[in-house]
């Protein structure tokens, strides 16, 4: 990183600061906390700005140190130089460490990582041995997920009879499920004898896993400046009115084309009522039915067509062995992970994502 590149962070970092401390202030105004809503607001922009602000302290009070050592290292006497310049080695390389976590907590964080997630895990190829690896995936997610102290709750279950899983949804709720468990969506392979393989030939079957960020509830908006309404007179059995009076109302949205006609009552407000009321139901179901298909191509593309070869992990019984082939990452470990010990795994997968998003950013 160059002094131009550094520059520009460094002052990210400090108007970060500036931010925060802005935001620490509202916050314990008298106005602001007489206003649920907005004391809400604020105080999770400061929550999600404290940790970098918290590193970027650390970092300067670590300069402070490093420029008081460098001056004790020149001009002291020669003991204190001495310890000065041990001391200066372990400052200058802490200094270095909190900058790369400071570049870190810079890339843009995914919006979906605090959220609950929907899991699905379903058998892949393999018949009998497929639908008891999903089994055991879902017990090592589940295992996981209690170790975190989050909520799982099983939606549906399409089970084998024989302690296998064809097919199990479930949803977890917890915070931060999505950022650590978003890298699980894929192939899994496994490779093992099963019990019923007398020759003792090794058996490889799939499951595919896909973990999806949980829905927004959906909610529907209508500005004002989005609608066309035009009046006009109601036609049909009505009385004196009908054909009179412009108590007919048509609503056209314009962003969608949605239109929506309506004249039952004798009063343009009421029939304008009505009118919204239908706009905004048809809308909620255009957004619905968006917002479904965004999952449903999301899940499409995580965990493909369920082929051996489009893995993005290996379990090998035999040797006791688990292998990320995305980042090329194993361990011996299998028996600990499949009783829902991920930690080293999953940090693994997010500083290799991590450094993968830096790079991005740095070529921007």
């Amino acid at each position: 990183m160059g002094p131009r590149e550094n520059k520009e962070m460094f002052d990210t970092l400090t108007a970060a600061e500036r931010r925060y401390d802005e935001l620490v202030g509202l916050i314990g105004t008298a106005q602001v906390q007489s206003d649920p809503s907005e004391y809400r607001k604020l105080a999770k922009a400061a929550s999600d700005l404290e940790p970098l602000v918290a590193r970027f302290r650390e970092y300067q009070a670590v300069v402070r140190d490093v420029a008081q050592a460098d001056e004790i290292a020149t001009s002291g006497d020669s003991d204190m130089r001495d310890l000065a310049r041990e001391e200066l080695k372990s400052l200058i390389a802490k200094r270095e460490a909190l900058v790369a976590d400071l570049k870190i907590l810079l890339v843009p964080k995914d919006p979906n990582d605090e959220k609950n997630i929907m899991l699905e895990i379903r058998a892949g190829t393999g018949g009998g041995e497929a639908a008891l690896f999903a089994a055991e995936l879902f017990r090592m997610y589940s295992k996981y997920a209690e170790r975190q102290g989050w909520r799982l709750e099983v939606m549906s279950t399409s089970d084998t009879g024989v302690g296998g899983l064809k097919e199990v949804i479930a949803t977890i709720e917890g915070r931060g499920a999505y950022s650590k468990l978003k890298y699980e969506s894929g192939v899994h392979r496994v490779q093992r004898v099963p019990a019923t393989e007398a020759s003792g030939r090794i058996h490889t079957s799939t499951a595919t896993v896909a973990v999806l960020p949980e829905a927004e509830e959906v909610d529907i908006q209508i500005n004002e400046k989005d609608l066309r309404v035009d009046t006009f007179c109601s036609s049909g059995p009505g009385g004196q009115s009908v054909n009179t009076t412009y108590s007919a109302v048509r609503l056209t949205h314009i962003p969608t084309g949605v239109v929506v006609s309506q004249q039952d009552e004798k009063s343009q407000i009421k029939n304008r009522a009505k009118a919204m009321k239908v706009l905004r139901s048809r809308l909620y179901e255009m957004e619905l039915n968006r917002q479904q298909e965004a999952i449903a191509k999301d899940r499409r593309s995580q965990v493909g067509t369920g082929e051996r070869s489009e893995k993005i992990r290996t379990y090998n019984f035999p040797q006791s062995r688990i292998t990320d082939h995305r980042i090329g990452f194993t361990t011996h470990r299998l028996t600990e992970v499949l009783n829902g010990d991920l930690v080293e795994m999953l940090d693994q997968l997010a500083t290799h994502y991590q450094s993968e998003k830096l790079k991005d950013a740095t070529v921007a």
